[in-house]
């Protein structure tokens, strides 16, 4: 029951970057490579500022940061006309050495004496049942709020304006719509939701790494493609829940995976064979379907 708790809560916080990638590359067709650097900006700001004894303020921090990472990430995209896919690597590649200064000059921070969101919603729920999964709670909230802004956020005019410009740019800037200025408003969005998840996952094991987010956008993708194989032809909201799910599928996998005694470094291949057969699995189906019907035509 511990292992199947831990994989639910590691899966809801890690839910948070997918329902990000979920914005910037299903809604605006962008695909964010910034999202390794940005997760991990968003645990060393968090971390800072709750160290230094304001972990409700950590998270608002962590998000401004991420912030700032979409905006720069857009501006290089909209501005300076750099490839999108470039313009992640290259500020993916910037904030490794920006996050071990927001670390001060170490790639480690401890923070077991230190007071986070959750010893925080411990003490709120200490004379609850809740109190024993006060962790999950506290995922659960997070994640719950995040889905109910972004799925109205995504009815709303801006929230169409985006996802018209993921689906037909060009239609876009015919309609006088400044695609400039969707594109910087959603990845800054996308960035922020992504620092928060860094956060918490930074909060939740007490420590902050420098490569606590190497890895996170094959996690996010695999994630989101698994969540959608369950509501393809979904609305919007189905199909940021199935995000949801595919996290918590994904990371129940990589519990799965440990509980087997599989080494650690090869938890990134199981995340790279997952994102294949995602993709793969629905593009080879719909040819043996296909190649099923031309012989039934042929008899």
């Amino acid at each position: 029951m511990l292992l199947v708790s831990t994989a639910l809560e590691l899966g809801l916080i890690s839910a948070l970057t997918v329902l990000a990638l979920y914005l910037s590359y299903t809604m605006l067709d962008i695909c964010d490579l910034s999202t390794d650097g940005c997760f991990t900006l968003g645990a060393a700001v968090g971390a800072i500022v709750a160290i230094s004894g304001h972990p409700y303020l950590s998270i608002i921090a962590a998000m401004g940061a991420g912030v700032l990472s979409g905006f720069i990430t857009a501006f290089l995209q909209t501005k300076l006309g750099v490839n999108s896919l470039l313009a992640g690597i290259i500020v993916n590649t910037g904030l490794y050495s920006i996050n071990i200064a927001v670390m001060n000059n170490t790639s480690l921070l401890n923070m077991n004496n230190t007071d986070t969101i959750f010893t925080k919603f411990k003490s709120l729920l200490e004379n609850t049942f809740l109190v024993g999964s006060y962790k999950l709670v506290v995922a659960v909230i997070f994640v719950a709020l995040v889905l109910i802004l972004l799925t109205l956020f995504l009815k709303t005019r801006m929230g169409l304006a985006i996802r018209a410009t993921g689906n037909n740019p060009d239609m876009v800037r015919s309609s006088s719509i400044n695609t400039t200025v969707i594109i910087i408003i959603g990845l800054c969005i996308s960035n922020a939701i992504t620092a928060l998840s860094g956060c918490l996952l930074a909060q939740y094991n007490k420590s902050v790494n420098i490569d606590i987010g190497t890895g996170m956008v094959t996690i996010a993708l695999a994630s989101l493609l698994i969540g959608y194989l369950f509501f393809k032809r979904r609305g919007v909201g189905l199909r940021a829940v199935g995000a949801i799910i595919g996290a918590i599928i994904f990371r129940a996998v990589y519990t799965l995976a440990l509980q087997i005694n599989m080494p650690a470094h090869m938890l990134k291949l199981i995340s790279s064979i997952i994102v294949v057969i995602a993709i793969a699995g629905p593009y080879l189906y719909e040819k043996f379907m296909a190649s099923a019907r031309r012989r039934r035509e042929m008899r």
